[in-house]
């Protein structure tokens, strides 16, 4: 993991490679094959629901996640951003970065070796942003015990935000994923662990 301490007031030079910035520190995320795989399923099923469900979103290509006011900016795996929002976005004409969590429908990290953000950081940001549904997807089980528990099995997480606390539920096998974002979705765990494999 490589890392450098740099100025946010332009994040253009976060666009490059898959990098992120937290408190500051340029943190290179260097996915390997199968954590892209997951995140290509993920984005493939989501792609899918938002057409067949005629809605505005649409999932872009990169997009940064930049709260305002804060040295931190998140590139999620999986960010899917509700089109009509974007003329609020202060930044989206120029650079696609998100400052508005009512811009984010759903947004998905896929766990790499840097699962304390995942788990910690993230939560408490996206939650502080109001984004209604994140998504942890741990197709390895390298979360923290504290997050996944004792038998370190792979796991989704998917946080709803309620009364803007977010609360969280627990998928693994053949369960189904409940999403209140997408009701209708017929996705198991089991089908995005696979696609890690």
């Amino acid at each position: 993991m490589v890392s450098a301490t740099i100025n946010t007031a332009n994040l253009s030079s976060l666009d490059d490679v898959g990098y992120e910035l937290i408190d500051g520190e340029l943190i290179d995320l260097e996915p390997t094959g199968l954590h892209e795989q997951v995140a290509g399923l993920i984005n493939r099923k989501l792609n899918v629901a938002i057409d067949l469900l005629n809605l505005p979103w649409f999932i872009p290509m990169k997009c940064l996640i930049k709260p305002l006011g804060q040295n931190s900016a998140f590139r999620p795996d999986v960010v899917i951003l509700d089109q009509t929002a974007l003329a609020n976005e202060p930044l989206w004409k120029t650079e696609p970065v998100i400052t508005l969590g009512k811009s984010v429908k759903l947004v998905v990290e896929v766990v790499s070796t840097n699962w304390q953000n995942d788990y910690a950081r993230k939560v408490e940001d996206y939650e502080a942003l109001g984004i209604g549904e994140y998504w942890i997807a741990d197709y390895l089980g390298l979360g923290g015990k504290r997050y996944i528990g004792l038998s370190k099995e792979p796991v989704i997480t998917i946080y709803q935000l309620v009364d803007g606390t977010y609360q969280g539920q627990q998928f693994r096998g053949t369960e189904r994923l409940i999403s209140q974002t997408f009701p209708d979705l017929n996705l198991t765990a089991e089908q995005i662990f696979i696609a890690g494999r």
